[in-house]
């Protein structure tokens, strides 16, 4: 009888630690479970987010006149429309070849003649994936205006999301590119500039018109895209 209850016992102890093992085995399990969850919501977080702010705010600049995008045309501090006399049209030169440009950035001059056309053409471009500077150039004898950003203008900052929403605004269309100036590409911007706009007029009295401004401001684009528009080109509605 005694060994009796001994063996019970020892059955009941050991099914007590069987069972507190199994139910410390689902605490972890509901712990890692729930470590796993909390990863996994942190990572949609980190991706939905920003997507859906970039989505609102892509919607919010599609609602917004061009001329309220970026700063006020007072507070773009831009000089003076440059102007000179053009040269380059139809001058051709073997694509792959450097071409030095004596002017940053160039609104005119020898160009490489594969032009860019269909997908290659878009309204915004990134140090990425910016063409080469003498197939922007040839987009310029077609009547395309140019707004230039430099290195200042950093992807993610109100400049450059700016910049974007005016391509997105004006759409291919409105023959607007946006293209960053890159340092190998010549000397930097006069002092205190970070922008750019190039055009060149045409076909008769052929000018490359160029301004420089110290922001992006939307007022000065549709202004510059006005006074310089893509039929004024030495070859108006190529590409």
């Amino acid at each position: 009888m005694v060994k009796k209850n001994e063996r019970d016992n020892r059955r009941a102890i050991a099914e007590q630690l069987r069972r507190e093992q199994a139910r410390k085995e689902r605490q972890r399990s509901m712990l890692i479970l729930g470590a796993c969850v909390l990863v996994v919501l942190g990572l949609l977080a980190a991706a939905v987010i920003p997507y859906v702010k970039s989505e609102r705010d892509k919607k919010q600049a599609a609602a917004t006149p061009i001329s309220e995008l970026g700063v006020s045309a007072s507070a773009a501090a831009c000089d003076p429309v440059q102007k000179k006399k053009a040269n380059g049209n139809n001058d051709h030169i073997a694509p792959g070849t450097k071409i030095p440009y004596p002017d940053a950035p160039p609104a005119f001059g020898p160009h490489w003649g594969n032009f860019l056309q269909g997908s290659e053409i878009r309204t915004f471009y990134t140090p990425q994936d910016r063409p080469p500077l003498e197939r922007l150039v040839h987009s310029l004898e077609h009547g395309h205006t140019i707004l230039w950003y430099d290195d200042t203008v950093k992807a993610g900052t109100k400049a450059y999301k700016d910049i974007q929403a005016m391509g997105e605004k004006l759409g291919t269309d409105s023959y607007f590119m946006a293209a960053p100036w890159l340092p190998a590409d010549g000397k930097p911007f006069p002092s205190g500039k970070h922008i750019a706009l190039t055009h060149w007029t045409g076909p008769q009295n052929q000018q490359g018109v160029t301004q420089y401004c110290g922001a992006p401001s939307g007022a000065v684009v549709e202004k510059f895209i006005t006074d310089y528009p893509a039929t004024d080109a030495p070859e108006p509605g190529a590409a």
